[in-house]
């Protein structure tokens, strides 16, 4: 039983993390499963879903079991999940090899600043150069891949979640065809 002591912490705890409050925050939060398409339903077209049945029949073998292959279509959509995951990793770590970063350069509020006020006083629209990512970038193999992955390292944990629920996927969907299998048989 938790003491008056802890209830008040977790009431207090639970307050501080409720996510974004402000306006804005609350629509950057709501855009974050689309930043790489993950989240959508890969059957969504004909091609996927005829890639989709195709090796769903590939995994079942030769039958016409509707249970049996309801895992096995299972198994199949977790296999192309996890071959899509990784073609989105594999992507993120060639554009920081090829451009040395993920997202364009920005200017800091400092730079933006100093443009402004040399526009008010009348002065030349200075933008400041940012860095060239692609300057400090290694030239030579394997040093200039190491480096993209550490500067997408961030990015590539956060698609590790996917890559870990459509492997729980698949293993669910494994061990069901065997029990399936096993229960046909006997075993």
């Amino acid at each position: 039983m938790a003491s008056e002591r802890q209830i008040a912490a977790n009431r207090l705890n639970a307050r501080k993390s409720t996510g974004p409050r402000s306006g804005a925050g609350r629509k950057r939060a709501s855009r974050n499963a689309y930043r790489h398409g993950l989240t959508l339903n890969i059957t969504s077209t004909v091609e996927v879903a005829k890639q989709l049945d195709k090796l769903a029949r590939k995994i079942a073998g030769n039958t016409d079991d509707a249970i049996t292959l309801e895992c096995a279509g299972e198994i199949a959509q977790a296999e192309l999940e996890l071959a899509r995951v990784r073609r989105a990793k594999v992507a993120l770590i060639e554009r920081a090899s090829a451009f040395g970063e993920l997202d364009p350069p920005q200017l800091t509020v400092t730079q933006m600043i100093q443009t402004l006020n040399a526009l008010d006083r009348g002065g030349r629209h200075i933008v400041p150069k940012p860095i060239d990512a692609a300057a400090t970038m290694p030239s030579q193999q394997p040093e200039r891949l190491a480096e993209a992955i550490r500067r997408g390292l961030p990015q590539l944990r956060k698609l590790d979640r996917y890559e870990r629920r459509a492997a729980a996927q698949r293993e669910r969907g494994v061990l069901e065809l065997a029990d399936r299998i096993k229960s046909e048989h006997n075993l």
